[in-house]
This record gives structure tokens, sequence and C-alpha cells, in this order.
């Protein structure tokens, strides 16, 4: 028999039995549909998770204090992960404050620190401008040099500069997202916000930075340091410090001088507990890349579990269709039919319910892409498409192998007195 009628008689087979073949089909479907959706997820929450490490640059070091503390905001900026942090018991805690900022500028004691910018934040502060509110998921008071160095260009309008921290004057700039909810077409620059009930005048726009998983990287407003203390925060501690280093070569030469600087100051001895943390971003975004890699890894290997299943399901129906069909393979058999032949029509017709499963599940997961869940954005992966098809292909090859070798094996006269 040649390849097409091989062929001809498989897509027969499975057209006599269509529910049948379209429930084994659904489930190498969901399999393969699994397995590229969940990769494809994996992948989109790394890279939304190394795009909002890569704004602060690889070259900042953030310093948050390592316990509660009262006063200044505190925490919107790392100070929860991936830290560098010494064991020991805990003695001598302080907070952070801006005698240590001013230390850390100092280029005697750490040449290697481009700038500092002594951070406090306003968390859920309460904007309006004629009518309109908007409550600002983050109103953080600093210093001009935290917009170089966590990567914040100005769009519309400008920075506000070393004079109107040293007058404590009342400006701010804001995100895309506060713009658009307070202002709408109208242009912000030069108009009064109040927040809280203190006015701020708008001198600039940041440039949209887009959303980081469930958190709007845009729905933000900075102003300088002295004026949010004063209205907003108090002068209590800081919330954190930004530290750029000279470059990205220098980063571990700043993070050593800024370690050995505040261990000093907050009198932390070498068996001793640091009251800080120091969260450099090019540490980080290599410690996130390998964690989310062997967890989308895991995620691939969860959804395989299903193709195993739909692997199963093939065997068990193509045992039962072998079973059926006993009398016509007795039939061809008797009339010339080679073993081949029997085997291979078996086989086509495992692995073409395997490959229609797996196109169907590429095609599912493919819309289900489309989607935004939580906050992330699935990325296809062009590996895991083709390790899932090659998966599904081999699955109907290899589970569909046992009955058409049963039926290739059956005997002409068993198979014909067959009832």
């Amino acid at each position: 028999m040649s390849p097409f009628e091989i062929l001809r008689f498989a897509l027969r087979g499975l057209a006599a039995n269509k529910l049948r073949s379209f429930l084994t089909t659904l489930g190498i479907l969901i399999g393969v549909a699994a397995v590229i959706l969940l990769v494809a997820f994996g992948e989109g929450a790394s890279q939304g998770i190394q795009q909002s490490i890569q704004r602060l640059g690889a070259n900042t070091l953030t310093i948050s204090a390592s316990f509660s503390g009262g006063g200044g905001g505190g925490g919107g900026f790392g100070a929860g992960g991936g830290a560098r942090q010494q064991q020991g018991p805990r003695t001598q805690a302080r907070q952070l404050t801006l005698d240590d900022a001013r230390a850390l500028a100092d280029p005697a004691q750490a040449p290697s620190v481009r700038s500092v910018s002594p951070v406090v934040t306003a968390n859920s502060a309460a904007a309006v401008y004629e009518g309109a509110s908007h409550t600002v998921s983050q109103l953080v008071g600093t210093y001009p040099s935290y917009f170089e160095a966590t990567n914040k260009p100005v769009e519309d309008g400008t920075y506000f500069v070393n004079d109107d921290v040293l007058a404590a004057r009342k400006v701010m700039v804001i995100g895309r997202t506060v713009a658009e909810a307070l202002f709408g077409a109208v242009d912000p620059v030069g108009r009064q916000v109040s927040v809280s009930g203190v006015p701020f005048t708008v001198v600039g726009v940041l440039k949209e930075s887009g959303s980081s998983g469930m958190q709007d990287a845009d729905d933000i407003a900075i102003a300088p340091l002295p004026a949010v203390q004063q209205s907003l925060t108090g002068f209590g501690p800081l919330g954190s410090i930004i530290v750029q280093a000279t470059g990205a070569d220098t980063t571990e030469t700043a993070q050593a001088e800024v370690t050995a600087l505040l261990n000093q100051r907050h009198g932390i001895t070498p068996t001793g507990t640091a009251d800080y943390r120091i969260l450099n971003q090019a540490t980080l975004q290599e410690t996130v890349s390998s964690t989310i890699g062997i967890f989308t890894t895991l995620l691939g290997a969860v959804a395989a579990i299903s193709l195993l299943v739909g692997g199963i399901g093939i065997t068990n129906i193509m045992l039962v269709t072998v079973t059926e069909r006993t009398r016509e393979i007795g039939i061809r058999k008797a009339i010339g039919a080679p073993r081949s032949a029997i085997l291979g029509q078996f086989l086509v017709e495992s692995t073409v319910l395997s490959l229609v499963g797996g196109l169907a599940g590429l095609l599912v997961a493919f819309i289900g892409t489309r989607f935004t869940v939580a906050g992330i954005e699935p990325v296809l992966v062009p590996s895991s498409i083709v390790l899932a098809l090659g998966v599904s292909v081999g699955i109907g090859l290899f589970f569909g192998s046992y009955p058409a070798n049963r039926a290739a094996k059956l005997r002409p006269i068993q198979a014909l007195r067959h009832e």
C-alpha cells in the first residue's frame, strides 16, 4: 500500500468516530496550550520585572532601613527585596537621616559615588484640580539628582532645581497617569494642584514609563524634599536614599564605600547586624533573571503533565479502536495487506490526533497571549512552541505504537473469528 492509501484509511477511521476523536484531541490541545501559555506568562512576568529594575539603572544603589520605623514615608523604593544584610544580634538600630545622605555625598569619603538623593514618600496622597480629583499612589520628596538616578526624564516642562529645594518651594513634577486624571487634555505645566490641602505648582510632566505588574509607574508626583516634609510627612527619618555610582563598573566599589560609611555612622560592628539594606540593581537583576527562569521552567514542566495525560488517553482510545476493528484487520490481512500497512495506519491515526490537538492548542495559546492577566502581558517564547508541538507529535507516535503493534500482530484467522 502506498503512504497516501495508508493516510486515507487512517483519516476514514478517525472520521468514523468523530466525538471520540474530538475528545482525544482535546486532551492534547489542553496540554499544548497550557505549556505555551504558562511559559509565556512566566516570560512576560520576567520581562516586566526586568524593565522595572532597569528603570533605576545598573549603577544605582537603593538604601533603606532594615526595620519598621515611624516618619518619613517609607519604603516605596526597595525596602523589601534582594537586599544585603548582615546576620547577628540587632543592636544600635538607627533610621536613615539627611546627615547620612550628606556623608555619602562627600567625594572625599565616597569617591565612587556620583550623586545622592534622600527620599521620603507619602503614599496615597489626594490631589485636586478644579473639581477633578485623583489619589496619587506615590508622592516623593527628594533632590533634583533623583530624576537622573532613577531614569525619570521629563517630557513636558522641566525639573525642579536645587534652589527650589533650598527655598522649600511647593513645586512638583507629575507622572502621565496623574496628568491625565487631573487635567485631561489641558497642559498641566504652570497650573496649581491641591495635594492633601497644600497647593503645589506643576512644573513638569514625566515621560511615560508604563506599568510594572500591578503597579503603575506613572502614578507618581515628585517634589522638593523640604516642601514634602513641611507639608505632608514631617521632618522624620528618610524612607530611603538613592545612590548613583560614577559608572556601572564602579557600582561594587561604591557599595563598599557606602557600607563602610554607614557602618561607621551607625556604630555597626563586624559581628553586629546592619540596621539598613543596600539594594544593588545589577545584582538584583541577575538574581531575578535566574529565579524567574527556574520558575518558568517549573511551570512548563507542570503543564507538560497534562500532555502526558493526553498521551495516555490516545493509548486508551487506540486500544478500543483496535478491538472494535479486529474483523476489519483480519479481512485486510487475509486479502494481502502487509503488516507494515496495518502498523502504519494506526500509527498515522494516533499521530494525526496528537498533531491536530497540538496545532489547535497553539491557536488557543496564541489567542490567550493577547490578554493581560493581573498586569502581566504574556510573551510567546518560540522554543516553547517548537517543544510543545514536537512533544505532542512524539506522544502520538510513542503512545500509539503499542496499539498499532497489537493490531499488526493479529493473526488473520483469529481476527476473522472475532465477534
